[in-house]
């Protein structure tokens, strides 16, 4: 950044990328849930997808310590003390994960080891097992018709509803491709921090372990899940339980095969249920990515009577619990509001 001709720029593309990467990664898994791309034959590729966005959360945590800013010191040092809260074995887990029993130098050079060598291979063969289940089973479209099961040219062997990939994919992509880019170049060239979320200020702070910033949080990739964490309180004098939950609501992602059992794939053809459940989804994700921002001070415990829970601090509280109830109920109940949900009845064929 201030030693390296160009620095400015080879850092900004990468805090800017690391975000926009996060951004297409939450729209795709969102235009799967629109249009049912987990569902039979895909259930193989959609657990992979999972897999993969395991990897890149894993892959932005170990990159997050090195830049060496207040933020990444004291961010790692709160995430790997939520490893510290599992029962018997907390201790000796976050030990072994910082390899000293403070964030040091050690933690600092395995870190890089895993960001820039380790998770990337696994990515990449993640991302090539990916492709290669993809071609097994075909894309998925947004009618959610099985094009290999229609009938096909019996001269090309192509499918009479499919289109050739170029060039009309081809120029469909490259829109999409310059669309992006030109977002890219504009929040990287003239606002590379977007108002602390992508770059807190802190960041720009050597790391001090002897001072503390007043708010600690992850980035804003990571927020919903920091606020379901911090939304479910402590017990037995031990917030693994939050740990949990925050697990859980990254990994029940993998289930959602089994939990929908509506009668069709795509949005289209659904019916207001799943409809009105997905929208509840959204804002509550979108929310709780908001209140992962907030400062930890009104965050307090609810303690008195009905009337506390006017306070600023307990709302917010609440307001992630019920946010995070809903979060939940979305996997919980989809075997039961897509059972009974009134859906369109789908076209056998359809011609583009």
């Amino acid at each position: 950044m201030r030693d390296v001709s160009g620095g400015w720029l080879i850092r900004y593309m990468h805090s800017t990328g690391a975000s926009a990467f996060f951004i297409v990664v939450y729209l795709h898994m969102f235009r799967g849930l629109l249009y049912g791309s987990y569902r039979k034959p895909r259930e193989l590729l959609w657990i992979i997808g999972c897999c993969i966005y395991l990897a890149l959360m894993a892959e932005a945590f170990f990159g997050y310590l090195l830049p060496w800013g207040q933020m990444s010191y004291w961010g790692a040092q709160v995430i790997v003390n939520l490893f510290s809260t599992v029962p018997f074995v907390g201790d000796a887990l976050g030990t072994w994960i910082r390899g000293d029993y403070t964030i040091s130098d050690v933690t600092l050079n395995r870190f890089f080891s895993f960001h820039v060598v380790a998770v990337p291979l696994l990515l990449l063969i993640l991302v090539a097992v990916h492709l290669m289940a993809l071609h097994e089973v075909g894309s998925n479209n947004p009618d959610g018709i099985e094009i290999k099961k229609q009938p096909k040219d019996p001269k090309t062997g192509i499918p009479l509803d499919g289109i050739y990939s170029h060039p009309y994919y081809t120029i469909k992509d490259l829109v999409g491709v310059v669309f992006f880019l030109i977002v890219f170049s504009i929040v990287m060239f003239f606002m590379p921090d977007v108002g602390g979320y992508f770059l807190e200020s802190n960041n720009f702070i050597p790391a001090d372990p002897l001072k503390t910033p007043e708010h600690i949080a992850p980035v804003w990739y990571f927020t919903p899940y920091y606020a379901i964490l911090r939304a479910v309180p402590s017990f037995m004098a031990s917030q693994f339980w939050g740990v949990l939950a925050m697990g859980a609501s990254v990994i029940i992602f993998v289930f959602l095969p089994w939990l929908d059992r509506g009668a069709v794939k795509s949005i289209r053809y659904r019916g207001p249920l799943y409809k009105s459940w997905l929208a509840v989804f959204v804002v509550s994700f979108l929310i709780l990515g908001y209140l992962g921002t907030v400062p930890v001070t009104v965050w307090g415990q609810f303690t008195g009577g009905w009337a506390d829970a006017l306070d600023t601090k307990d709302r917010a509280t609440w307001v992630a619990r019920v946010l995070t109830l809903l979060y939940f109920l979305f996997f919980l109940l989809m075997p039961w509001y897509t059972t009974r949900d009134k859906t369109k009845p789908v076209p056998e064929r359809v011609r583009w």
